[in-house]
């Protein structure tokens, strides 16, 4: 094989990996009706599908990282995804409840190597000054993909029944395995991993997802959760404050450039979570739209992040940072207030327009953004900088939901979605002025 085909089949690998588990993410909620009745539980039981696999990759995105850095990338990328593989015919197979959130939870757990090092390896195919280029593609598949879960759920269930929302997964993860050993094997830095500070790590951003989860359930306990969680992670800053690569990446967050670009993701996640909540309720209940129709009103959003993530991909440059950064932020910003404010009762069709300028917006920035956070980071610290990078991502989306879940419990069902889509816009207009301060330690420190 070629050099150029052997990088052509890396590349593939490292996203098709990615468009898996994104997909599970996502494909399985319009199942849960279907997953309750089959398995005989309770709607809120069957949540607890969702929220496994989200508390498995929160929860070893930094392990995995740091694995990957000890160990190689790829080593660590090609056990991630044999784990999501071996997981998701586990979950094909699962006879009640409990088998499917165990093997749910442990497909999160595979997935979390594909998230953390996905960037990694794509730097490591392609050359410096096409990585913009490699993350728009990686921004690409996560927004279609996400786009697509609910159809092709949907699809699937009208095809066959709910197990092979699972079993669809073996034969692509077969061949991902297949074409990973096309990745370049680049050996770790045999770094010793402290089993106590994985456990940390883990239990911590565990306690952190499930006090997010019950805070309005039973805020009692999410408030035992989140104090379980702050004292772990406090303890872990602690242990690994003097190590040279610490698991919790602050050796990378003492640099502004990349300190900055996490807490803008976060933001401006925050506000894309939100808002993609609140958007189907307001649709739904205050423009009494049916739930077809909204969904394709709120499909442009991420078909242009697809668009503007390419464009970005080949527009992003040092030079160029601050100004692709604030304009996404600026033009998201300015959607969900739109959106928020505007009479959409009128002419409901007007949210088309305003759901495009979001996803312009959210793609513009979000490439621009995460091609500075790994370019601020050491190439040996590419593990640590994804599993930061997609840490923000899950947190920022995580906190829009909590958001979101709060203003429903105490505002009207018409009121908390314009609320929640101001909120966003804020946040998002937050992180745009944060990226600005990019050109301004250029030009105070040039090269």
């Amino acid at each position: 094989m070629t050099g150029r085909g052997r990088s052509t089949l890396a590349i593939a690998s490292v996203l098709t990996a990615l468009m898996l588990v994104v997909l599970d993410a996502s494909i399985v909620n319009v199942a849960l009706p279907t997953l309750a009745r089959d398995l005989r539980v309770s709607p809120a039981a069957a949540v607890l599908v969702v929220t496994a696999y989200q508390t498995g990759l929160v929860m070893a995105l930094l392990p995995c990282a740091a694995l990957g850095e000890s160990l190689g990338h790829r080593r660590v990328f090609i056990g991630g995804v044999a784990l999501f593989t071996v997981a998701s015919g586990l979950c094909a197979i699962a006879p009640n409840l409990a088998w499917l959130v165990v093997a749910r939870l442990a497909q999160g757990l595979g997935a979390a190597a594909v998230m953390s090092l996905g960037v990694a390896l794509l730097r490591t195919v392609v050359p410096a000054h096409r990585l913009g280029v490699a993350i728009g593609w990686n921004a690409l598949v996560v927004a279609l993909t996400s786009a697509a879960g609910p159809t092709v759920g949907a699809l699937v269930l009208s095809l066959a029944s709910w197990p092979w929302l699972f079993a669809i997964n073996l034969p692509l993860g077969f061949l991902v395995l297949a074409a990973a050993n096309a990745l370049p094997l680049a050996p770790g830095s045999a770094r010793r991993l402290e089993r106590v500070s994985l456990a940390l790590s883990m239990s911590a951003f565990g306690l952190l997802i499930v006090g997010a989860e019950m805070i309005v359930k039973a805020p009692a306990i999410a408030v035992v959760a989140f104090a379980g969680g702050v004292l772990g992670l406090t303890t872990l800053i602690r242990r690994e404050a003097s190590h040279a690569a610490p698991l919790l990446p602050l050796d990378l967050l003492r640099a502004p450039s990349f300190r900055r670009s996490v807490i803008a993701s976060a933001c401006c996640f925050i506000g894309q979570g939100a808002g993609l909540i609140a958007l189907p309720f307001y649709l739904q209940h205050g423009l009494g739209l049916s739930p077809l129709d909204a969904g394709l009103y709120i499909t442009p959003w991420p078909l242009m992040a697809a668009v503007s993530a390419t464009l970005a991909g080949r527009m992003a440059k040092p030079s160029t940072t601050a100004l692709l950064c604030a304009t996404g932020c600026a033009l998201l910003s300015a959607g969900l207030l739109a959106a928020s404010a505007w009479p959409l009762a009128e002419a409901p069709v007007t949210i088309v327009p305003i759901v495009m300028l979001c996803g312009l917006g959210f793609g513009l920035f979000q490439v621009t953004n995460n091609r500075n956070m790994f370019l601020s980071a050491p190439m040996e610290r590419s593990g640590a900088a994804g599993g930061l990078q997609s840490m923000a991502r899950l947190t920022g989306q995580t906190a829009g939901v909590v958001v979101m879940t709060l203003l429903f419990s105490r505002l009207t069902l018409d009121a908390a979605p314009r609320i929640g889509l101001a909120i966003g816009a804020l946040l998002t207009l937050a992180a745009g002025l944060l990226s600005t301060l990019h050109k301004t330690e250029r030009e105070a420190h040039p090269a």
